[in-house]
């Protein structure tokens, strides 16, 4: 018997397990050759999980409405964490008082906010290009992004709230994501996940024409376009973006300071690899006409200085408030309960003459705290903190992934990086340059 007749034959279950699994990568591979979004109806595979999100978040929200917060937040409101209990899960939610507050200095109220997460429309899974291992969940009205986090991440977030909240009641207009709520799930024979909510820069998208991720470098930063009539959603990249530029005109110095700002104080956190999230859709003719009719700049103004959906420094403002934006100054007066609005034209060079008001040390001051903040003219628009409107475009901007702290791996994997992209900008890099880069990339790319 020669030695070919000697082999023992494979056994058909190993063979079938093996084709199995071939077909298994095979279909995988396929899936993720696909980019955007998918709605998650009963056949998809997040389905279940999506329904037990739902059920937890309004079941957490509701909580936040049933024990309002009494007083000012206080030390022991960041540590806070309610655990609920479902038939076949269990939810817990972490520092809720200090968001459902956070929300509610954005203009958000608990009922619009439980209803977007908790209504009958299918969650919508973002499947992305991007090298992390999350999970990504939009709900129905894509005005909220759920993304499973790990739990370092989490605790970093948790551990650096305070100096968060306390960055955007000092720069209302910040570009900074807008945290809104932590939480955890734990099911039976899946273990535990944790996952955060923030509100969606890309808000509202139906008329968006581009996206972009922007980290201000050049290496792993190219996506292949899609092909023309594809509307498949593809996040392209710095190197993407090269050669076109963001019109803002008279906000262009706003931006960039404000980007200054944001990054000085993720530099303080001793955090990289951030992204900035740039989108933009054309403008109609009407609403580049009506973006400075009399109505709209007064309704503006009213959403800039009092809040609205924006976040304010103070809820207790009864004094003057200025947003200047180069050559035109808005005025907004407050007497007694009476509020009246003034619109006129000022050269910047020129002083601003406040009339009409008795306490001009406080108007003085008021201006002062308002150029100090950094604030601007928001549009008149849905999710304002996060939207610009230049003179043709419409600009949606914000900083997200804040979580990758400047540890010894990261120094390690910058000195890699050195010697493998020779001559070459690459995202690892230690947190002051990291800003600095990111900065003079928006410097070099707004008009």
């Amino acid at each position: 018997m020669n030695e070919s007749e000697m082999e023992t034959p494979e056994p058909r279950t190993s063979w079938h397990s093996r084709t199995m699994k071939q077909r298994f990568m095979w279909k995988l591979r396929q899936q993720w050759k696909l980019l955007g979004l998918f709605e998650i109806d009963k056949d998809h595979e997040f389905y279940s999980f999506t329904c037990m999100l739902k059920e937890g978040l309004a079941a957490a929200v509701q909580n936040s409405i049933d024990n309002p917060l009494q007083n000012e937040l206080c030390e022991a409101d960041f540590k806070v964490e309610v655990n609920q209990v479902h038939e076949s899960f269990k939810m817990r939610t972490y520092a809720g008082p200090v968001f459902a507050h956070f929300r509610q200095t954005l203009g958000m109220t608990e009922k619009e906010y439980q209803l977007s997460l908790s209504s009958e429309g299918f969650y919508l899974q973002f499947i992305s290009n991007s090298k992390s291992k999350a999970d990504f969940f939009l709900t129905n009205d894509k005005r909220f992004f759920l993304k499973t986090q790990n739990k370092r991440e989490v605790k970093f977030l948790l551990s650096h709230l305070k100096s968060y909240i306390q960055h955007i009641e000092k720069y209302p207009h910040s570009l900074l994501v807008k945290f809104l709520g932590v939480h955890r799930i734990k099911i039976p024979s899946q273990g535990k996940k944790y996952f955060i909510v923030m509100q969606s820069v890309f808000y509202p998208d139906e008329r968006i024409v581009a996206r972009y991720d922007i980290k201000g470098c050049q290496v792993s930063r190219w996506t292949e376009p899609n092909p023309e009539g594809n509307q498949v959603i593809v996040v392209l990249k710095d190197m993407n973006f090269e050669g076109k530029y963001v019109s803002l005109d008279q906000q262009q110095s706003w931006l960039i300071r404000q980007m200054e700002i944001d990054t000085h104080f993720l530099q303080q956190l001793n955090v990289l690899d951030y992204s900035l999230l740039l989108a933009f859709q054309p403008l109609h003719a009407d609403e580049r006409r009506q973006s400075w009719s009399f109505a709209n700049v007064i309704m503006r103004t009213k959403k800039s200085v009092h809040g609205g959906n924006s976040p304010t420094f103070s809820t207790h403002t009864t004094v003057p408030g200025v947003i200047e934006e180069d050559s035109t100054v808005l005025v907004s007066e407050m007497v007694g309960s009476a509020q009246r609005f003034q619109v006129r034209e000022v050269h910047p060079s020129r002083s601003i003459p406040l009339q009409n008001l008795s306490a001009l040390n406080s108007a003085e001051s008021e201006l002062l705290e308002f150029r100090v903040q950094n604030r601007r003219l928001l549009p008149n628009y849905k999710n304002p903190l996060h939207v610009i409107d230049g003179p043709e475009n419409r600009y949606f901007i914000g900083i997200i992934d804040i979580f990758t702290v400047y540890s010894f791996r990261k120094k390690l994997e910058y000195f890699w990086k050195c010697i493998r992209h020779r001559g070459k900008t690459f995202s690892t890099v230690s947190p002051d340059i990291y800003a600095s880069r990111l900065c003079h990339w928006v410097e070099a790319h707004t008009i």
